[in-house]
């Protein structure tokens, strides 16, 4: 089972028991134990020193406590996603980006018509988010064909959605601000951003104490205490992981492997974590916590609402109940969908290959589901609780027929023009006459590979590839293919240029070694030695490096990338069929096997 696999595993059982628990929270507060459970989640709790003396009740401990790690892990999502993630790519970030923003403008807008004023008015925030967690488990249980895309684009569309939430908390639900605690919080913001400057060992304690405090200042400045959880993710550092740091962790290993030892162990552990950034770490590390235990802790103590005949009744004629149903169902499908048409049509982003309206509709309809941050809002925006309950029972219906309207829109849509997957299949058959082929052209096993000169990842896989050519002989043919990757390595494309020039004199493989063994130097004062020291006519790779063929060569392989919609590199494809999966030399075999039988 691969890892992209285990992950949607997780989310999808993640999602069932947030949804047992919204049950049991249904049921319990309409059992005849119910007034226990509104008793429970009402008592106090609280802390004293000398005379200083804090008190919550549980319920709170749990809104205002525990869910800053989940607004935590959004925030360590949110700062991933813009730094090396989706929303990097502007063409195809601004689809999903400027859909959620409608998607959140529309829903509050509705809201607005059914509750134009008095107190039901401030609960517009109710509407404007979509529940991430049941986003993908509903996603999961529809399973519309080819879901790889859209689950995507949903996700870039969630993190920008979370987002607006977080600051619409910010803005429109903190209580009354306080000066001087909130300098007090600013000073902390600075203090966090500079522990990345300690030492290794200190920086998760001092990360520690310093959220800690910032929780508390903000909580006595009037902010609402979780966005705490936000800021300390947005200065904790995001990186792809690095060539060198990754180097430095293999040679620690062989060494520990040479000679097993605790010192070297323990300078394996660190090495090999330090090579991950923290925001990764923390991700990992938080993730499971949030989603099997402080995301259910909270359905338990939100969802409770008496659904007795007299509130069911009110609920039926309440705008403030059908302003939340509307708002989530109609607004999110409606704004999703509308603001997706007009941002094709007016030339300002693109979808990502594979990916139509139809399927875009389907998605937009379930991102009605909104629970999470739904029924926090309820919680802070509404101080009336027969009015509060009204609200929930709103969400609740909305988070139902939202997940109707989303599976008749993917069984329709699928029906009447059966989705296309996209880059399962390699879109070039291998042309001796062009590629750049080690082995048999006629041999019975094929691995292509798209690459990236400056990629350390493709440097390594190197290593595996002559192993998985060594294991199969002649039975197997390897090809090249250029997708250099100029957002995050900026001398990719001169590489690749570079190496059609030697390829014209026959020395592409040659100049590929060369070029992967010294991938931090590829200024061109550098790439014109190593053509020279794999012996390269000098004149005649400067004249070629300049002409239409090599340059329409790599923009070929390019071209043919993106019509895959190949994400990183390097990408296999195994036998024609895009390997997902590790690229490890066992992985390939295993792969390579499989194809054969």
């Amino acid at each position: 089972m691969n890892k992209r696999r285990v992950k949607r595993l997780g989310e999808n059982s993640a999602a069932a028991l947030l949804l047992l628990f919204t049950v049991a929270a249904i049921v319990w507060a309409n059992s005849p134990w119910g007034s226990g459970y509104f008793d429970f989640w009402s008592t106090p709790i609280g802390l004293s020193f000398g005379e200083l003396h804090a008190e919550l009740t549980l319920r709170e401990f749990v809104n205002d406590g525990l869910m800053t790690f989940f607004f935590f892990v959004v925030g360590l999502e949110v700062k991933a996603q813009f730094t090396i993630g989706e929303l990097t790519e502007r063409s195809r970030a601004a689809v999903p980006v400027l859909a959620a923003l409608a998607g959140l403008i529309l829903p509050a807008l509705i809201f607005l018509l059914f509750n134009p004023s008095g107190d039901e008015a401030r609960a517009w925030g109710v509407v404007i988010s979509t529940d991430t967690a049941f986003l993908i488990g509903a996603l999961a249980i529809i399973a519309p064909k080819y879901p790889a895309r859209l689950r995507t684009f949903l996700l870039t569309l969630a993190v920008v959605d979370d987002i607006g939430a977080l600051l619409a908390i910010a803005v429109f639900y903190s209580e009354r601000i306080s000066v001087m605690p909130l300098a007090i919080a600013a000073a902390l913001l600075i203090a966090l951003i500079l522990v990345r400057y300690l030492p290794s060992p200190a920086r998760g304690p001092v990360y520690s104490i310093l959220a800690l405090a910032l929780w508390l200042s903000l909580h006595a400045g009037g902010v609402h205490a979780t966005l705490a959880g936000v800021a300390v993710a947005l200065v904790v550092p995001v990186f792809t992981p690095e060539r060198q740091r990754v180097e430095a962790a293999v040679d620690v290993i062989r060494a520990f492997r040479q000679s097993p030892n605790s010192e070297y162990a323990r300078a394996a552990t660190r090495s090999l974590r330090e090579s991950i950034s923290i925001n990764e770490r923390l991700l990992t590390s938080f993730g499971p916590y949030i989603s099997f235990g402080i995301l259910p802790i909270f359905a338990l103590a939100n969802a409770g609402v008496r659904l007795d005949t007299e509130t069911l009744r009110e609920a039926a004629s309440s705008p403030l109940t059908w302003g939340v149903i509307v708002g989530l169902v109609v607004g999110k499908l409606v704004g999703i969908t509308g603001a997706t048409w007009l941002v094709q049509r007016l030339g300002l982003g693109r979808l990502a290959p594979g990916l139509t309206l139809r399927r875009v509709a389907g998605g937009a309809a379930v991102s009605g589901i909104g629970f999470t941050i739904a029924l926090f809002i309820v919680d802070v925006a509404i101080e009336d609780e027969r009015s509060a309950d009204l609200a929930r029972v709103g969400v609740l219906a909305a988070s139902g027929i939202a997940f109707v309207v989303g599976w008749a829109t993917f069984r329709i849509t699928d029906r009447l023009t059966p989705p296309v997957p996209v880059g399962l299949k390699l879109v070039r058959p291998i042309d001796p006459d062009r590629d750049h082929i080690r082995g048999r052209v006629d041999a019975p096993l094929t691995l292509v590979e798209y690459g990236d000169f400056e990629c350390p990842f493709c440097s390594s896989a190197t290593g595996s590839i002559d192993d998985v050519r060594e294991h199969f002989g002649d039975e197997l043919v390897y090809v090249w293919r250029h997708f250099p990757m100029e957002r995050v390595h900026p001398r990719a494309m001169d590489a690749a240029h570079a190496s059609e020039a030697a390829a014209a004199q026959g020395k592409f493989f040659d100049m590929a070694a060369t070029m992967f063994e010294f991938q931090d130097y590829l200024e061109w004062e550098h790439i014109y030695r190593y053509a020279d020291q794999v012996g390269c006519d000098i004149a005649k790779f400067d004249e070629d490096l300049h002409s239409s063929h090599v340059l329409l060569r790599v923009e070929d392989d390019a071209q043919d990338a993106e019509l895959m919609d190949l994400g990183g590199t390097p990408t296999f494809f195994v036998n024609g069929v895009r390997h997902n999966g590790p690229w490890d030399a066992a992985s390939l075999i295993r792969a390579l096997e499989a194809g054969r039988s």
